[in-house]
């Protein structure tokens, strides 16, 4: 059985949008995005919600970002060599190859397509990765905890529920941002 994976990145106090819904808060770091690609090189399916999908498909369809580095055409190529599930009730085409659209969010069919897979899942998109970790499907959950506070925003992890994490790595990088690596107890 493959693993369920939710990565983001969030501000120091837990937000993965400022109030303004912009997520550039990131400082630039070639070792941060080299973790990212090696990362999505080990994924076989990424779960995304469609906003999270829309943003992420460039990566496939705008063949100019990878053409900027060595680097960016390597993450380019992981993104493009996966497969890929949305859940979106408003997209009926997706841009991109390897892609199915479902309507709604399914326990049980995740937990088929883990059991299934010989190659991790990613779950991204926080109101998705929130569904995942209630039903608790999530085993393991990676905050890429970048050097800023942004005052208030989209939370990272879902609020109404209490999710008791067992560190299991932590990693710091060149521009101040940790990598915090957690299983959820019980998972």
């Amino acid at each position: 059985m493959a693993r369920l994976i939710y990565t983001t990145n969030v501000s120091l106090d837990g937000f993965i949008e400022d109030p303004d819904g912009a997520f550039d808060f990131l400082p630039p770091g070639d070792d941060v995005f080299a973790a990212h690609t090696e990362l999505m090189e080990s994924i076989g399916t990424l779960v995304y919600g469609r906003r999270l999908y829309e943003k992420m498909s460039v990566w496939e369809v705008d063949p100019s970002f990878a053409a900027r580095s060595p680097a960016l055409a390597a993450f380019a190529a992981a993104f493009a060599d996966t497969d890929k599930v949305v859940h979106s009730t408003t997209i009926t085409q997706a841009p991109t190859a390897r892609t199915r659209i479902e309507r709604t969010f399914d326990a049980d069919a995740v937990q088929r397509m883990k059991d299934a897979a010989d190659r991790d899942l990613l779950v991204g998109g926080a109101d998705l990765a929130g569904q995942a970790l209630r039903a608790g499907l999530v085993d393991e959950v990676q905050l890429y905890v970048a050097p800023v506070s942004l005052g208030g925003g989209k939370p990272g992890l879902p609020t109404g529920i209490r999710l008791d994490l067992e560190l299991l790595d932590q990693r710091r990088f060149a521009n101040g941002v940790v990598l915090l690596g957690y299983r959820p107890r019980g998972a």
